[in-house]
């Protein structure tokens, strides 16, 4: 991602908001596809119903363990939920 296109998203919160929905719709997608309710997952990854709400809604930030369980108990890799196609966050 070139600097302009990484700036055009970070300071446009249109853009940014419309970025972080995208990945929350795919944690979400992932997770309704493994037949799994949000606290059946915070189970398998040791968070509560909550944490994973918060994350699905765009209001929590985990960190790169929390990312990695989440993408284990999905079967799923770090960029298939949480990076953009072109490799950015």
């Amino acid at each position: 991602m070139t600097d302009e296109a990484y700036n055009a998203i970070i300071w446009n919160p249109e853009k940014k908001e419309a970025a972080k929905r995208l990945k929350n719709l795919r944690l979400k997608a992932a997770r309704v596809g493994c037949d799994l309710s949000q606290e059946e997952l915070a189970a398998k990854v040791g968070v509560t119903r909550q944490t994973i709400g918060m994350i699905e809604a765009g209001r929590f930030n985990p960190s790169l363990a929390l990312c990695v369980a989440i993408c284990r108990a999905l079967g799923k890799t770090l960029n298939d939920l949480f990076w953009d196609e072109e490799g950015g966050v």
